[in-house]
C-alpha cells in the first residue's frame, strides 16, 4: 500500500468513527432518556419457577403467593442497601406485612448466613440465582420491591430501599390494592 493511501486511510477510518457517532447522538435527540422501572406496573407478575432459599429441594410457584396484597422484595447479601433496608423490613414483619424475598444472584451460603444473622422478615424467600426472574421483573439492582395484588397484579415497583420516608405511600397503595370495591384502575392510581 502506498504511503499517501496509508495517511488517507489514517485520516478517513477516524473520520467515519466520528460522523457516525454524531449521526447515532443525533438520532437520540428528544427521545426519553429516563430508565423505564414501571414496565411491569398493572401487568401480572411473571410466572416463576424457583427453589426455595430455605429449602432448594423445594421449587415454588406462583400458586403459592399469599392469598392477599404483599410486598415482593428482591435482596441480596452482596447488596449493601440491603442492609440497611433490613431492619425497616424487620418492622413491617412485626407488623405483619405480607413479604415475599427474591433472593437475587446470590450464593445459597451466603443468602442464608445472612438471613441466620439478621433475621428472616419474609413469609419465604425464593432464590433466583442466575437472575433470570430478575430480568422478567425488569429489575435494575436491589434492592427492588414490588407491590402485587391478590390477583397476581404488580401495583408498584419501588426502586431501593423500602424505609420510614417512602412508606406512607407504600402502605397507602397497599391498603388501596386491598381494597376489593376499588377497580384495577383505582388502585393503579392510588399507587402512582
Amino acid at each position: 500500500m502506498a504511503k499517501s493511501n496509508k495517511r488517507l486511510l489514517t485520516f478517513i477510518i477516524p473520520l467515519v468513527i466520528f460522523v457516525g457517532l454524531i449521526i447515532m447522538l443525533f438520532m437520540r435527540l428528544g427521545k426519553e432518556t429516563d430508565v423505564q422501572t414501571s414496565q411491569l406496573v398493572g401487568k401480572p407478575l411473571p410466572a416463576f419457577s424457583l427453589p426455595l432459599l430455605s429449602d432448594p429441594a423445594r421449587t415454588m410457584t406462583n400458586s403459592d403467593l399469599p392469598k392477599e396484597p404483599f410486598l415482593l422484595n428482591v435482596w441480596g447479601s452482596w447488596c449493601q442497601t440491603c442492609y440497611v433496608e433490613h431492619p425497616f423490613l424487620m418492622e413491617l414483619h412485626a407488623k405483619g406485612v405480607p413479604m415475599i424475598g427474591v433472593n437475587y444472584k446470590d450464593e445459597l451460603a451466603n443468602a442464608l448466613a445472612y438471613i441466620d444473622k439478621y433475621q428472616n422478615p419474609f413469609i419465604y424467600t425464593i432464590q433466583d440465582y442466575e437472575g433470570k426472574y430478575g430480568l422478567e421483573l425488569g429489575l435494575t439492582g436491589a434492592p427492588e420491591s414490588m407491590i402485587v395484588g391478590t390477583d397476581g397484579v404488580v401495583y408498584k415497583h419501588v426502586l431501593g430501599e423500602i424505609g420510614e420516608k417512602n412508606w406512607p405511600s407504600l402502605q397507602a397503595c397497599m391498603t388501596s390494592v386491598a381494597d376489593e370495591s376499588l377497580t384495577k384502575d383505582a388502585k393503579l392510581a392510588a399507587c402512582e
